[in-house]
């Protein structure tokens, strides 16, 4: 093994510096939550259109201190932003297909941006493993959201490879958010 010399020790050294201030960052925050906040993450979770009465009220806790725990997850960004989900089905676009994609990675910047212009994408994921993007679709057919992966995006320059899996039935679970052990 080759040695690393002052400026590999020195890097090395910064790395696991800044590991370790993420580390006690992150346990800082999570010694400063508590099962109120759990409560309150989990139920906006689930709607986040609940009035702070109704949320105060289901969970047993006065008004002002739902108030104030929400402002504080939000000024400490773990509340980010709330959104909606719109039911898509309802909009015509009844198919939903994931995509594997392996790509060249010295083309990876411009497959990207082609992928996220694209109107059916809905989420784009870079992974390890047997693919290096995960690209979730929704379209009109089964049929159109084929076309996207292997007409389109298996066409893109520096594409190596692309695979769909058509979306045949979803769950969602309730996310229920704990303080970690």
């Amino acid at each position: 093994m080759k040695p690393q010399g002052v400026r590999g020790a020195v890097k090395t050294e910064s790395l696991i510096y800044e590991k370790l201030q993420n580390s006690r960052k992150r346990d800082y925050i999570m010694a400063k939550l508590d099962e109120i906040d759990m409560k309150i993450l989990s139920a906006l979770n689930r709607d986040a259109s609940i009035s702070i009465p109704k949320l105060s009220n289901d969970l047993g806790i006065n008004l002002s201190v739902a108030y104030s725990r929400i402002k504080r997850l939000i000024r400490r960004g773990i509340i980010e932003h709330y959104t909606i989900t719109v039911n898509e089905d309802k909009l015509g676009m009844t198919a939903s297909a994931i995509a594997g994609i392996n790509l060249d990675p010295k083309n990876r910047e411009q497959i990207l941006d082609e992928i996220m212009k694209m109107e059916s994408v809905r989420l784009l994921r870079e992974v390890t493993g047997r693919f290096d993007l995960i690209v979730n679709l929704r379209g009109a057919s089964l049929d159109e959201l084929h076309k996207a992966v292997y007409d389109i995006i298996g066409k893109i320059p520096g594409v190596q490879h692309a695979e769909v899996f058509m979306e045949v039935a979803r769950r969602t679970p309730v996310v229920n958010y704990r303080l970690q052990d």
